[in-house]
């Protein structure tokens, strides 16, 4: 961690990003994808010890709500790729959140199939957000990230992301303050028009480059 060259500083935006080692799945079926959602829970909060693992149901539900390691701003969780833009709310907060997430899902994971080693690619990678209109497009890159790769079918059992808060104002558990994007738009038709607007942009530069902002790292 000491070596990163991307320093996260309270107040500042990020967008935290990994995959699966050598591509593969980090979501085998919905369970999966329910028990990453909730070591998202879990794991951001000082207090927890590493682990939905090891808690009882009626220990993790009495869990003081509030104090939080990172205020997640928009999050897409993918079969084998996940995204968040955040904020750390506390010193170490990003390092110690990511810690904690990666280390208390690899262990489900890998109790559940029976596998060793690490289930993703390396050290979790970021980005600093450096510009207002950074910010907004990759708003709209992660919250319509299962649209930017297309994903359909039984794939798309297999995708969570935070659209549904930002389009229909529906309430969602694992973000925080959403205001640095909200507060931009009138109302949410208006922001929902914006993403839509710049979608196919988005998807045609995944087609003809590499990156996207130089942060794109999960391509099919």
């Amino acid at each position: 961690m000491g070596n990163r060259k991307v320093k996260f500083i309270e107040g500042e935006y990020y967008h935290i990003y990994n995959r699966g080692v050598e591509g593969r799945l980090i979501f085998n079926e919905p369970r999966d994808l329910s028990r990453f959602i909730e070591s998202v829970k879990e794991f951001n909060s000082p207090e927890s010890d590493g682990g939905i693992y090891r808690n009882s149901l009626e220990k993790y539900k009495k869990k003081k709500k509030g104090n939080r390691l990172v205020n997640i701003v928009c999050y897409a969780f993918n079969p084998n790729h996940f995204h968040f833009l955040l904020t750390p709310l506390t010193e170490k907060g990003v390092e110690t959140f990511m810690q904690k997430l990666g280390t208390g899902y690899t262990m489900f994971f890998n109790a559940k199939y029976k596998r060793k080693g690490s289930l993703f690619q390396g050290v979790f990678k970021s980005s600093h957000i450096d510009s207002n209109e950074y910010l907004l497009h990759l708003s709209v890159y992660i919250n319509l990230n299962n649209k930017v790769h297309q994903l359909r079918g039984e794939t798309s059992q297999l995708v969570r992301n935070s659209w549904d808060n930002y389009a229909n104002n529906s309430r969602d558990s694992l973000l925080g303050d959403t205001s640095i994007i909200v507060n931009q738009f009138k109302n949410t038709k208006e922001y929902k028009k914006f993403a839509q607007d710049i979608l196919p942009d988005i998807i045609e530069h995944k087609k003809t480059l590499k990156e996207l902002d130089q942060v794109m790292i999960d391509e099919d």
